[in-house]
């Protein structure tokens, strides 16, 4: 209710904006009122929509006097580029640009004003009395920072169990964050009543790097990862507050849950208008170079969209395996364990061009360029992938969620190899070969295969499109087949492999997965 209250109030501001800067055109009032009412009309609704989507109604978010001027700035912004493409577009010469432009600028004066005014009755200038008051020996930490943890030793550092009392707070304040679900789910793998769980609410790695070493099993976090700046950062930070052996808990809104949040908020017909706009937004724009920098300074990383196999993959790459996931209000938690320290992956592949590391001639790792067709972070998942579902006909891996609704289609018409074509260029391939494979690929195969696989470069066209093999096992043998005739007759039998696979390619629609 407060955001429709929101929207009237700025509705207001608009027809107050234009009425003013009707009034200081003279001797044109008469003709404006009566010809500009059906333009209002509709500006009106750009600025709303626009409004909408960019979150400027969302004072719930609102914490300081930054918070209110630079989405309101940046907003604005957004609808003067708008109407002016729309003006000089359309030609649309009969309307004044004093008034249209003017009446944007009185507007944003306004809105920010009372924006700064509506805060500061939001959230008043308070003394902290909480920062020193003391529990049972320990700090009791503000509301902002969101810390609900009971800290080792409540009675002494030898404790290792929590009284009743105790216990009892912390699942309420569970229950109060994040509901009974949630709290079932947390103490299926990890017992609360143990005094070594740091349970926090938080969306910055401060707030673990300020925790003692040594002192924490289990990290719980109730706040979503989408909200968090440096998602890597942060899960390396609790990497490095807990041992071999502990679980992180904590929770993401997929893209897939956010999709059907948001086609189930608004009425059809707008509500995929508004997904659309949010996917270019949230899913285009952060995977752009430019746009990437405009992105995060407008949001700050907050409510990011997120895909699971992106939030599983950057787990993995910070040192962690999964143990247990359930979809619980519309999120995804997730427990893992730590198994080894973070990855620290500083050139993750989030653009639309990937590099991947792939072995060569003579075992040796080089980077293989495709267009995208996964989530970022999926080469992390190779192992996940490979004990929750095997691998399917064709040697790839079965309902592999890591695959992109373009990306199927992508690699059903090949395009997403063709960068491969530079690294033939390069001379790191050759046309004809066997597949370049990861890591976890490459250890799937018979010892003797990957020796006499590294003799050679490996080829963008591989002998699978000539034998068409279903099973890893079949696989292999297509691949020493061809490696027999190849270190027999090279150029001939990389003749013959291409122009087989152009045939099947072509006219029998051999694809890959």
């Amino acid at each position: 209710m407060r955001k429709w209250l929101y929207i009237l109030i700025d509705i207001a501001v608009i027809i107050v904006s234009f009425l003013g800067f009707a009034w200081l055109k003279p001797g044109t009032r008469s003709v404006i009122l009566p010809s500009y009412w059906e333009a209002l009309i509709y500006f009106t609704l750009i600025w709303v929509l626009i409004s909408i989507f960019l979150g400027k109604y969302d004072f719930e978010k609102v914490r300081s006097s930054r918070d209110v001027i630079i989405p309101f700035l940046i907003c604005n912004f957004t609808i003067l580029s708008v109407v002016s493409i729309l003006i000089y577009s359309f030609q649309v010469t009969f309307f004044s640009r004093f008034i249209v432009f003017g009446t944007i600028g009185l507007a944003t004066f306004l809105e920010i004003n009372l924006g700064l005014i509506f805060n500061a009755f939001l959230h008043p200038v308070r003394i902290d009395e909480t920062r020193d008051v003391k529990l049972n020996g320990q700090v009791a930490v503000p509301p902002e920072g969101l810390i609900l943890e009971e800290v080792a030793g409540m009675e002494g550092e030898a404790e290792k169990f929590l009284d009743d009392e105790a216990y009892g707070r912390i699942t309420n304040m569970i229950i109060k964050e994040r509901g009974w679900e949630v709290l079932r789910f947390i103490e299926k793998v990890a017992d609360l009543r143990k005094s070594n769980n740091l349970i926090i609410a938080t969306t910055t790695r401060f707030n673990i790097l300020n925790q003692p070493d040594n002192e924490f099993y289990n990290v719980i976090n109730l706040k979503r990862i989408n909200d968090i700046r440096y998602i890597n950062k942060f899960m390396e930070a609790v990497n490095s507050k807990i041992p071999y052996g502990g679980i992180f808990i904590d929770c993401a809104e997929t893209y897939l849950l956010r999709k059907k949040r948001i086609l189930k908020k608004y009425p059809w017909g707008i509500n995929y208008l508004v997904y659309t706009a949010d996917w270019a937004w949230k899913r285009a724009f952060p995977k752009l170079p430019v746009f990437k920098k405009i992105y995060f300074y407008v949001t700050r990383g907050h409510n990011r969209v997120i895909s699971k196999a992106e939030t599983f993959g950057r787990l993995y790459s910070c040192g962690f395996t999964v143990v247990r996931e359930e979809y619980i209000h519309n999120c995804l938690f997730f427990a893992v364990k730590k198994i080894k320290p973070p990855a620290y992956d500083y050139n993750p592949t989030y653009g639309p061009v990937i590099t991947l590391k792939r072995y060569g001639k003579g075992g040796k790792l080089f980077n293989v360029y495709k267009f995208r067709t996964m989530h970022a972070y999926s080469e992390y998942l190779q192992e996940y992938i490979y004990q929750k579902y095997d691998l399917a006909d064709g040697g790839k891996f079965s309902n592999d969620f890591r695959v992109t609704t373009l990306g199927r289609l992508m690699r059903k018409i090949w395009l997403d190899e063709v960068p491969m074509l530079y690294n033939v260029l390069k001379g790191d391939m050759k046309l004809v070969g066997v597949r370049p494979l990861s890591r976890h690929y490459f250890m799937l195969y018979s010892e003797e295969l990957r020796k006499r696989r590294i003799k050679y470069k490996p080829g963008l066209v591989p002998p699978f499109y000539v034998d068409m093999p279903k099973t890893l096992d079949e696989i292999m043998e297509s691949e020493m087949r061809y490696l027999d005739a190849y270190e027999k007759h090279p150029f001939l039998t990389d003749l013959r492999y291409f122009f087989i696979a152009f045939t099947n390619i072509v006219f029998r629609q051999a694809r890959s997965r």
